[in-house]
């Protein structure tokens, strides 16, 4: 009968810490990385970083405990309210600057080859043409920037970024010649 119930108590007991470690998992990978907020006291974009670990160990007690780890106006406005917390709080996912990049290249087709970008491999991480020309990784321009930049940049994929970069790194190397489809590259 003792066996029983230690087996009972053992199994109660696993259960609780299975559980505890689900909600401290879900809430760490639901608040990590990088997000894009309006800055409430200046209107202006921000990159912010939530203590994920901090939010998911008080998650099991409750409500998650958010505060910020960093946010790019800092340290400059360091002492501030964190009100930019209520709009994570509400739609974390949103606010996360990757997801913010992978609807921007939804639908998008690479403005060299024309290749649909679909869905995004992030270890061959789509890049970006600037209106001169230039292109770049995402992660090559500050968070708080990307608002701007989606606005005037065009989707490239990562190996039309690999040859532009050589292009533009050794021109020397280059050899441009006609596309099958009949246009060229311009050398930079």
């Amino acid at each position: 009968m003792t066996t029983v119930i230690y087996l009972t108590g053992a199994i109660l007991a696993l259960s609780a810490l299975f559980l505890m470690a689900w909600i401290v998992a879900r809430v760490y990978l639901r608040f990590r990385g990088t997000m894009l907020v309006t800055c409430p006291e200046t209107s202006e974009p921000a990159a912010v970083e939530v203590d994920a670990r901090h939010a998911a160990f008080t998650a099991p007690l409750g409500e998650p405990g958010l505060r910020l780890k960093s946010c790019s106006r800092w340290p400059e406005s360091q002492g501030c309210s964190q009100e930019c917390l209520n709009l994570i709080e509400s739609g974390p996912k949103e606010c996360l600057v990757r997801t913010i990049l992978t609807k921007w290249y939804e639908g998008k087709s690479c403005i060299f080859c024309g290749k649909a970008l679909g869905e995004i491999n992030w270890l061959e991480q789509p890049a970006m043409m600037s209106p001169d020309r230039v292109t770049f990784e995402w992660k090559e321009i500050p968070a708080e920037r990307v608002p701007e930049v989606i606005e005037t940049h065009m989707p490239v994929c990562w190996n039309c970024h690999v040859a532009e970069t050589f292009r533009r790194v050794h021109p020397e190397l280059v050899l441009s010649r006609p596309s099958k489809r009949g246009g060229s590259h311009q050398k930079n």
